[in-house]
C-alpha cells in the first residue's frame, strides 16, 4: 500500500512539476506581446483565485480551523515566491535568478534537519545536491557571473518562500484534522491576489494586449488561449497536483522533483519557442532527472530498536 500510494505521489509531482513548467512558455509570448510581468502574475493568481473560489467557499470552515495555514500559503508560498522572483529577475539574469529559486529544496533540507530536527536521508540530500548542480547546467550560470548583490538576496528570499511552499503543503498531513488542499489552495490563491493587487496594480494593465494575438514560435495563438492555460493548468493543476503530491511522498523528496520544473520548462521553449538547447543544458537536464530519481528512492528512517540493556532496566523498574 505504501508502495503504490509513494509511486502515486512521485507521478503527480512529475505531472506538477511538468504543468508548473509550462507556465513561462505560455507567459513569455504575453509578456513579449507588450503585457507587464507583475500583471501577468496577477493574472495568474486573480484568475485561479476566482476559478477556486466555488472550492474557498465550499471549505470556508478553514478560514477558523487553519487560519496561520491559509495566510502563511497565500503570502509566502503564492506572493511571496512571484514577487520575489519577478523582483529578482529586475536585477540580475533569467538563467541565474531560476537557480537561486530552486535552491528551496536545499534550504527545505537545512529546516527539516536542523529547525525541526528530523533526519534527513542520504538520498534525499544526495539527490538535491545532483539537482541543483544539474540546474546551474541547466540555466546555464556560468553566463551572468555579474551579480547585483540585492538581486541575488532577492533570489535566496524566493527559494526561501519556495521552501515554505512545500513545508506548507504538508502541515497537518500527520494529523487527525487535516485539510483539505483544495481549501488550502483556494484561500492561498485568494490571499495571493490581494497581495499581488498592491505590488502589481492591476488597474493598470493593458488589456488589448488579451484582446489580441501572441506569437509562439512559429505560431500565432489568441492571448486568451494563452491566458487560459497559465490560469488552469499551470496554476490551478500544479498547485493542486503539487500539494497532494507532497502529501504522498514527502517535502523533501517532493522539492527536489520540483527541479524538474526547470528542465520542462528549458525544454518546451526549445520545442514551443525556438529556443536550442546547447550541450550543457541538456548535460544539466540529465542531472536534475538523476537527482529526481535518487531522491525519490529515499526511504524513511526507521526509529532506533531500544538497547537490550535498556530494556531489561525497564522491565526491572516495572
Amino acid at each position: 500500500m505504501q508502495a503504490s500510494g509513494k509511486n502515486a505521489g512521485m507521478g503527480l509531482a512529475l505531472i506538477s512539476a511538468c504543468a508548473f513548467g509550462g507556465s513561462g512558455v505560455a507567459a513569455k509570448p504575453l509578456i513579449e506581446a507588450g503585457l507587464d510581468p507583475l500583471h501577468m502574475v496577477w493574472l495568474r493568481v486573480a484568475g485561479a483565485a476566482l476559478v477556486l473560489f466555488p472550492l474557498a467557499w465550499r471549505h470556508r470552515d478553514l478560514v477558523w480551523r487553519k487560519p496561520l495555514l491559509l495566510a502563511g500559503f497565500g503570502l509566502i508560498a503564492v506572493a511571496g515566491v512571484q514577487a520575489f522572483y519577478f523582483a529578482s529577475l529586475s536585477r540580475i539574469p533569467v538563467g541565474v535568478a531560476l537557480l537561486l529559486e530552486y535552491l528551496g529544496p536545499c534550504l527545505l533540507l537545512g529546516y527539516i534537519r536542523f529547525v525541526q530536527r528530523k533526519p534527513v536521508t542520504r538520498a534525499a540530500a544526495a539527490g538535491a545536491t545532483v539537482a541543483v548542480v544539474g540546474l546551474a547546467c541547466v540555466v546555464e550560470i556560468w553566463a551572468g557571473l555579474s551579480l547585483d548583490l540585492l538581486g541575488v538576496l532577492l533570489g535566496l528570499a524566493a527559494a526561501c518562500c519556495q521552501a515554505c511552499y512545500f513545508v506548507f503543503a504538508d502541515q497537518g498531513s500527520d494529523e487527525g484534522d487535516v485539510p483539505d488542499p483544495l481549501g488550502v489552495i483556494a484561500f492561498g490563491m485568494l490571499i495571493g491576489t490581494l497581495v499581488m493587487t498592491v505590488i502589481a496594480r492591476p488597474w493598470q494593465i493593458d488589456w488589448q494586449v488579451l484582446a489580441g494575438d501572441a506569437v509562439m514560435g512559429d505560431m500565432t495563438v489568441p492571448a486568451p488561449v494563452l491566458l487560459t492555460f497559465v490560469v488552469l493548468i499551470a496554476t490551478v493543476f500544479a498547485y493542486l497536483t503539487g500539494v497532494v503530491a507532497v502529501r504522498r511522498l514527502s517535502p523533501q523528496v517532493a522539492g527536489v522533483v520540483a527541479c524538474l520544473e526547470a528542465v520542462v520548462a528549458t525544454v518546451l521553449a526549445w520545442v514551443l519557442l525556438g529556443e536550442r538547447l546547447s550541450t550543457w543544458q541538456t548535460l544539466g537536464g540529465a542531472l536534475v532527472l538523476g537527482g529526481a530519481f535518487i531522491a525519490q528512492s529515499s526511504r524513511p528512517t526507521p526509529p532506533a530498536a531500544p538497547e537490550p540493556a535498556a530494556l531489561d532496566r525497564e522491565a526491572t523498574n516495572v
